[in-house]
């Protein structure tokens, strides 16, 4: 028996695009190709190939010639300062001038505002040449400590954690080299406010990692 036309299946003829394949095919050919131009053009994939940024920086030697020690001070003291190279504190020898006989406490004053005079210079031709910078501002002031404050203490114009952490640690780090001062590898130091002075170590992870200066647990509290 011939079956009615409506319950036969039609066969159809592909549907074409414009330049012949299938529209199926070529609706793919299109989606790929704007996924290969996105990938290409639009974004970039993380890769673990190293990509080139430029040149490296120079490398610097951290040391200053010998004989170097600043600008020259006719008999005067060869002192140690730290200054900033490489992300991280080294010690530079710097002459100034001998202080004359003053009492025990105006020499440690003395000698406290000399080394801050120092960390606050612009480094000599030769000390730039090797890497050398400082963070010391230009306006900070020291003075003495107050009633109520340790004997070793110095008080600063601005709070210790006010000051930028490389130099915290370039304060501590040179103060506490100081003859005068006792060359404790500390440095107590205190604000222009009330806030009691604090004890800043310079041990061997503050030259090596100096933005540490900042952290609460860097300098133990002391008493009035």
């Amino acid at each position: 028996m011939t079956r009615p036309p409506h319950s036969r299946r039609a066969t159809r003829a592909p549907r074409t695009g414009p330049c012949g394949p299938p529209i199926r095919a070529w609706r793919r050919a299109v989606a790929l190709a704007a996924l290969a131009l996105a990938a290409a053009g639009c974004g970039v994939r993380g890769t673990s190939v190293p990509v080139d940024a430029g040149g490296a920086p120079a490398r610097v030697s951290c040391k200053v010639p010998a004989g170097d020690t600043g600008t020259a001070v006719p008999d005067g003291a060869r002192v140690t300062v730290y200054l900033v190279c490489s992300s991280a504190l080294v010690q530079v020898e710097r002459t100034v001038a001998r202080s004359e006989g003053t009492p025990a406490e105006g020499a440690r004053l003395q000698e406290a505002r000399a080394l801050l005079t120092e960390l606050q210079k612009e480094p000599s031709a030769a000390e730039q040449a090797a890497g050398f910078s400082t963070a010391v501002p230009q306006n900070l002031r020291v003075a003495g400590p107050r009633a109520g404050d340790p004997a070793d203490a110095l008080r600063l114009s601005i709070r210790p954690d006010d000051l930028p952490s490389f130099a915290l640690a370039q304060l501590a780090c040179t103060y506490g080299a100081g003859a005068v001062l006792g060359r404790t590898h500390a440095a107590v130091l205190g604000g222009p406010g009330d806030d009691a002075p604090e004890r800043y170590a310079c041990s061997a992870e503050v030259r090596t990692h100096p933005d540490i200066a900042q952290n609460a647990g860097w300098g133990d509290p002391l008493p009035r």
